[in-house]
């Protein structure tokens, strides 16, 4: 047996290896998961994320392995096209499950556009702001005085014709 044949029997074995404790770690975490807050929705999306997961792993190590193979022996046509389809069909395969994973495609998973940033912040504003108001409501009781407000008024200024802004109380 070759040096190259050893590496390569090692990554298969690593990439099945991979998916089979990987798939056991999912179902036990999705198990304790459930036990602990009774929710199968949440048990389930973690199971079934955490296995496509486990799978999109596997995967690249096979594809790994696939390469050592055929750039390690001899060169043939027939086995640069069995490689191109065995990788084609894996990385079709990976591209699926990332998109069942996810939700969204991955090119549209970074493309956050600046209206949805804002809409997020004011959310998260929008919240705090309540919260703090309702704290504020709280804790303010009929013997607190509220501070003096003051306004600005813009007058126009002589030397060098911009406008001054003054407070008056």
């Amino acid at each position: 047996m070759d040096f190259f044949e050893l590496v390569t029997i090692v990554f298969e074995v690593a990439g099945v290896g991979a998916m089979v404790v990987g798939f056991v770690i999912a179902v036990t975490l999705s198990a304790r998961l459930w036990w602990s807050t009774r929710d199968g929705a949440r048990a389930f999306r973690m199971l079934r994320e955490t296995i496509g997961s486990v799978i999109l792993l596997g995967l690249e190590i096979l594809v790994a392995a696939d390469l050592v193979k055929t750039v390690t022996s001899t060169p043939s046509l027939t086995d640069a096209l069995v490689l191109a389809i065995i990788v084609v069909i894996r990385t079709l395969l990976s591209f699926s499950l990332q998109i069942e994973i996810e939700g969204t495609l991955p090119w549209r998973r970074l493309a956050t556009t600046g209206p949805q940033l804002f809409d997020r912040a004011v959310k998260r504003g929008g919240e705090r702001t309540r919260r703090r108001a309702e704290e504020h409501d709280a804790s303010t009781s009929p013997d607190t005085v509220p501070a003096p407000t003051v306004t600005t008024q813009a007058v126009p200024d002589d030397e060098d014709g911009f406008p001054e802004l003054r407070s008056r109380s």
